[in-house]
């Protein structure tokens, strides 16, 4: 493991080196509302895990909204909203002859995939030769296209990119750059119900936070709606795969970076480029930024199995790393189980 403190908590890094990317949104009452009228919409529950050393809880996203993952809080929510500014009564139609567009490690595209058959889109994902076909079988029985390009998340990325601007499609990514952000801030802003319902089933302000990070979605949301609740309370870590430290090294340079190395089992994290909202956002709230071998990514799930609460090693990062760490019995740690394994 290695930590690094970060250096601009509390006062971020320069418009300039972030290209005017905005703050991640804290305001969960919006998302909250509509994720109302879905019928599969529902808090997720906030579970003990025991045998880590620390007073540990986490938020169990293994079946949220029946897709597996936190993932379902974003791109269907962005399709949600975009199909309720349509101003049709007949939602299940609002979208008919639209088409969204991605790449993915899993979770995005399923999300993407839910979204648009409850609204009358479609979806097109692609996957990267690394993601699993188990992943393109759940997207294929969503009635999403699926398209096999690049050797890793970027290479995919950059195909799915070019079909947005070969075809006219909608682009639903769930990262940002410079010039893209609207729809990765509302993507973003689905994920704070998450973190809402974490602050209201806590039983005590946490002392110690672990939220994994691929591009830094999860994290950046999540960092920001904790500090409205809990303040300067908690010290909250980033985890990365050491394998693709994006975050940390562009916290450690003071400029997004894109980082280099190996394909981890972490698939969902190995991503090598930040999102410029999340990097802003966590530049400001985040303590710290730590990366985990693989083999810390998989001590954890032994444990996790053996309570009923088995996920993957992109699931189980945070609560890879506390256990890591070492922290005291008397600390309060809270991470997130962020897909099923």
């Amino acid at each position: 493991m290695e930590n690094l403190v970060n250096p601009w908590r509390g006062k971020g890094l320069s418009d300039e080196v972030l290209s005017g990317a905005p703050v991640p949104s804290v305001d969960a009452a919006a998302p909250a509302a509509l994720l109302k009228q879905c019928p599969a919409a529902g808090a997720t529950p906030l579970i003990r895990i025991e045998g880590l050393g620390a007073q540990v809880w986490a938020k169990d996203e293994r079946q949220r909204m029946g897709l597996g993952s936190f993932k379902a809080l974003g791109a269907a929510y962005v399709i949600a909203h975009e199909a309720a500014a349509n101003g049709r009564d007949d939602l299940s139609n609002a979208l008919q002859g639209e088409t969204f567009v991605s790449s993915s490690a899993g979770n995005h595209g399923l999300s993407i995939a839910a979204g648009a058959k409850v609204f009358g889109a479609k979806a097109v994902i692609y996957l990267s030769e690394h993601v699993p076909e188990g992943f393109a079988e759940r997207l294929r029985d969503l009635g999403a296209d699926v398209v096999r390009a690049g050797s890793d998340y970027e290479g995919s990325m950059t195909a799915a990119m070019q079909a947005a601007d070969d075809n006219g499609w909608t682009l639903l990514s769930d990262t940002s750059w410079p010039g893209y952000f609207d729809i990765p801030h509302r993507l973003m802003e689905g994920y704070l119900v998450m973190a809402a319902e974490a602050v209201e089933q806590m039983p005590q302000t946490p002392t110690h936070i672990f939220l994994q990070a691929g591009v830094g979605g999860l994290a950046g949301a999540c960092a920001a709606y904790f500090r409205k609740a809990w303040g300067d309370a908690p010290q909250i870590f980033v985890v990365e795969p050491e394998f693709a430290p994006a975050l940390q090294v562009s916290i450690r340079d003071g400029k997004c970076v894109n980082s280099e190395g190996p394909v981890s089992d972490m698939g969902r994290l190995d991503c090598k480029e930040p999102s410029l909202i999340a990097l802003k956002g966590l530049a400001l709230d985040a303590d710290a930024f730590v990366t985990i071998t693989e083999e810390e990514g998989f001590a954890v799930l032994p444990i996790l199995d053996g309570q009923g609460t088995s996920t993957s090693t992109s699931g189980g990062a945070g609560l890879a790393a506390a256990m890591a760490l070492k922290l005291d019995a008397d600390d309060r740690v809270l991470c997130i189980i962020s897909e099923g394994a």
